[in-house]
């Protein structure tokens, strides 16, 4: 299984959001990097309350739907960011980079956090 972590080692949340190479417009990237980082104390306090959990596309979801918007901008981000990734490494679909980034997730999340499952079904951790 040496290349599963090669792979998440490439996918590791570094890697995604370093700036050289992964679009055309590295600016865009960089803002889409500076919105993810300034929202995840908030995703970490909605992901702690159970109101979001990390689906296994790799995208958050809202479990409850005060936490409807963050969710929203939080997944239209990580659309880009794993758009850019999978068009860096000529990767299709883009939809392939966020179910990995959704394990890494999985793996790297604290316990109380909600997760999904490759079969759909959610878990706390």
């Amino acid at each position: 299984m040496p290349t599963f972590r090669v792979l998440f080692r490439f996918l590791s949340i570094s890697v995604i959001f370093a700036q050289a190479g992964l679009v055309a417009h590295a600016e865009d990237l960089q803002s889409v990097k500076a919105s993810i980082t300034a929202r995840m104390p908030r995703l970490n306090a909605l992901k702690a309350s159970g109101s979001i959990g990390e689906n296994n596309r790799g995208m958050v979801e809202a479990l409850h739907t005060e936490a409807a918007s963050v969710v929203a901008d939080e997944n239209r981000d990580r659309v880009l960011v794993y758009a850019a990734v999978a068009k860096e490494n000529k990767w299709t679909p883009a939809e392939a980079v966020g179910k990995l980034r959704a394990k890494q997730i999985a793996l790297e999340s604290p316990s109380g956090f909600w997760l999904q499952r490759a079969d759909g079904s959610w878990y706390k951790k």
